[in-house]
């Protein structure tokens, strides 16, 4: 099984289509999550929308709206409490982590290794195979 994040970006737009994204495919919703750090001294969030293989298919979508929103307990975000009600809306409860900013590791891509080793270790996706 190949998991791969695919990253919008931070603003406003991108927050509306991951959350419709989620809303589209809520049949295949498996998991919401908020990725919490802090980068130069400041708390944000990521926030994932995590969804199930489609059919056969050995690929599981991760779409990510990377490091771009206060935290919600340090700095109330419109942009989080969209993602909330859409949490609410569909009866799933958002996962919280805290994890290491992007900023440490050289490549983007070590960096989404990195989540999607806490994410299987945390058995929210399905091990390496």
């Amino acid at each position: 099984m190949i998991q791969r994040f695919i990253e919008l970006g931070e603003g406003f737009a991108d927050i509306y289509e991951l959350i419709e994204l989620t809303r589209a495919n809520q049949h295949r919703l498996s998991h919401l999550i908020a990725f919490h750090t802090e980068i130069k001294g400041r708390q944000v969030t990521s926030i994932a929308l995590v969804l199930t293989p489609s059919g056969d298919g050995k690929f599981q979508p991760i779409y990510i709206s990377r490091e771009g929103i206060p935290h919600p307990e340090h700095q109330p975000s419109q942009r989080y409490a969209l993602f909330q009600n859409v949490a609410d809306e569909l009866g799933k409860t958002i996962i919280q982590m805290d994890v290491k900013p992007s900023i440490l590791f050289p490549e983007i891509d070590l960096y989404y290794q990195h989540l999607i080793a806490i994410l299987r270790l945390n058995h929210y996706i399905a091990p390496l195979q």
